[in-house]
């Protein structure tokens, strides 16, 4: 799952067909660490994404757009300032390095052509955006790195541009037979970390593919290989070089059943066995987009979230240590009906206390059986049962208290979990917005500025059925209660995950008086899936007709009530259920 050489190889060759000689018509930057670059063409129109997060670098073609901040920063304005209207003369790739070039040339403030270089490095925490003038020094970047933050190099204004050679890896494109067999025989560790610790841009994923075609078993070390080996590695690597030399790339994702788990810019051979297999891709962007799109949308949302999430689990912690507390001291009350029947008893058979004795033996006529209670040899019987409803009082009191306030905090404990739930679910900002929403008007955040509430979108997830039944899902909890009290009619039914936070699910029955089996294994899914049980192999789900849901009066939002209701058990697997086109 490496964005290794290669594939910038494929992703290079690709924006070469697709963009040489095009024209930058808008340049955004729609997040702190990324870029969207429109070019025009006589062909048509294209969308390059280019991101140096550090957690998923990018470089793909799409055509989705993405919504930019009302005010450019300042790396955009720059790129706009020299690259707009620009015309893009070449992409390049140096070696088989994680690094693009794009070289555009463009008019200055005085009328003059000149050219100016965008480079993406796809290098993990180390990804960047820089933009260098024709001397290769650095105009500015999107991350600039002070000689505080990296000894190797600095990428700041006026500096020189250099790619870091901190690894001692040679270029497989520049090497022969001779230089492959001495160079992994040197190395003590299975051949294909052998392979991808000596050659640049190969990836381990990639290293184990040419041990498989070659035949050989990657985790023998070099040194046990004979002539014939090594002569049958070189051979697929040969190939290999050829392929990637003359632009025959055929991407494709690797699968283990229904879950992608890896990709490649070439022909993945060592997954075409058993329930692994492999699907090719029409171009490496759209490869790029299927596999990364959802996690990298995940990733930023995750981001976003986290002051959200610091406040809800740090709430979460101190409630469940007050629960917890609690708990505890509602144990204790457990002896306050034992100190009741003390007293009742000292009251009928404290006659027969000795004076100063310091227990009296008794029948509990509760359950006929004979009873020891401890006395204070200083007080009297009377005074010793006196002590005990007193003690049972006090224990009284304190066990009714202690009921409600451990209600309290269950509920609150509850409603902060399916919060958690929320955020995990959220896909967009709006969503965000909701959540924080609620956290508002629960008291755990402030509301700054006019005391307005903020506007909410009030789109839950929409999907149909295989039967064509419309079903909804709530992604927070503003919005499950919306979903199932304003938008679900009585005889629709109902979805949730059981005696655990998640959304609430709805299937518009539109006047069937009973839904299809498959249908209900659906929703059923759904509901399982937008679950704090998504990761159980198993999810219990309950469902009932939306005529048997209540609300508490002053109950928190998302939580309801119902006493008549059906369970299934089911995977949470919704890979086949159609997500309705809004």
């Amino acid at each position: 799952m490496a964005f290794d050489g290669v594939t910038v190889a494929a992703v290079a060759a690709e924006l070469r067909k697709e963009l040489t000689g095009g024209r930058l018509t808008k340049i955004a930057q729609p997040e702190s660490d990324e870029l969207l670059l429109t070019v025009k063409r006589p062909d048509g129109q294209k969308r390059l994404l280019l991101s140096a997060d550090a957690a998923l670098p990018l470089a793909y073609l799409t055509e989705s757009n993405k919504q930019s901040p009302m005010t450019a920063p300042s790396f955009c304005m720059l790129l706009r300032k020299h690259l707009q209207n620009g015309r893009i003369l070449s992409v390049s790739q140096p070696g088989l390095e994680r690094i693009l070039r794009i070289e555009a040339e463009h008019l200055n403030e005085m009328g003059d052509l000149c050219r100016k270089t965008l480079i993406i490095e796809i290098m993990g925490k180390h990804s960047n955006i820089i933009f260098c003038d024709e001397n290769e020094t650095v105009i500015d970047s999107i991350k600039r790195v002070s000689a505080a933050v990296s000894s190797v190099r600095e990428v700041l204004p006026g500096k020189p541009y250099f790619v870091p050679r901190i690894q001692d890896k040679q270029d497989i494109l520049q090497t022969d037979f001779d230089t492959l067999k001495s160079t992994l025989a040197a190395k003590p560790q299975p051949l294909f970390k052998a392979i991808y610790g000596s050659f640049t841009g190969i990836s381990p994923l990639l290293a184990q593919e040419l041990c498989h075609r070659a035949g050989l078993d990657g985790e023998r070390p070099p040194a046990a290989l004979s002539e014939e080996d090594f002569q049958a590695l070189w051979a697929v690597t040969e190939q290999f070089v050829a392929d990637i030399e003359k632009e025959r790339f055929a991407p494709c994702i690797a699968y283990t059943g229904k879950r992608p788990v890896e990709f490649a810019a070439l022909p993945l051979t060592m997954f075409r066995e058993g329930a692994d297999h492999t699907e090719e891709c029409p171009s490496v962007s759209e490869l790029l987009e299927r596999f990364y799109a959802e996690k990298n949308t995940l990733s930023r949302i995750r981001q976003k979230s986290s002051d959200l999430r610091r406040v809800v689990q740090t709430a979460l912690e101190r409630n469940v240590k007050k629960y917890d507390l609690q708990l505890r001291q509602m144990k204790d009350t457990q002896k306050r009906e034992t100190y009741r029947i003390y007293g009742e008893l000292l009251n009928t058979y404290g006659y027969g206390a000795a004076p100063g004795a310091k227990s009296l033996e008794a029948l509990n006529y509760y359950t006929d059986e004979q009873v020891v209670i401890p006395l204070d040899p200083t007080l009297s019987a009377a005074e010793n049962a006196q002590r005990y409803f007193d003690k049972y009082g006090k224990l009284k009191r304190t066990y009714e208290a202690l009921s409600e306030l451990t209600k309290e905090v269950k509920n609150e404990i509850d409603h902060l979990e399916s919060v958690a739930v929320s955020l995990d679910i959220a896909l967009c900002e709006e969503d965000l917005a909701e959540i924080r929403e609620e956290l508002v008007e629960s008291g755990y955040i402030r509301r700054k500025g006019s005391p307005r509430k903020t506007k909410l979108s009030k789109k839950p997830l929409h999907y149909v059925s295989s039967d064509g039944f419309h079903i909804y899902v709530g992604k927070n909890n503003l919005q499950n209660d919306e979903l199932t009290f304003r938008l679900a009619a009585g005889n629709d039914w109902w979805f949730h995950a059981k005696k655990m936070p998640g959304s609430h699910v709805i299937v518009k029955a539109e006047g069937a008086e009973e839904l299809p089996d498959r249908t209900f294994e659906e929703a059923g899914r759904l509901a399982a899936y937008y679950s704090k049980g998504r990761d159980q192999e198993k999810v219990e789900v309950d469902y009932v007709q939306k005529k048997q849901i209540k609300k508490p009066g002053g109950a928190k939002p998302g939580f309801v009530v119902y006493y008549t209701n059906y369970s299934m058990v089911i995977d949470s697997d919704i890979s086949g259920i159609q997500k309705a086109e809004e």
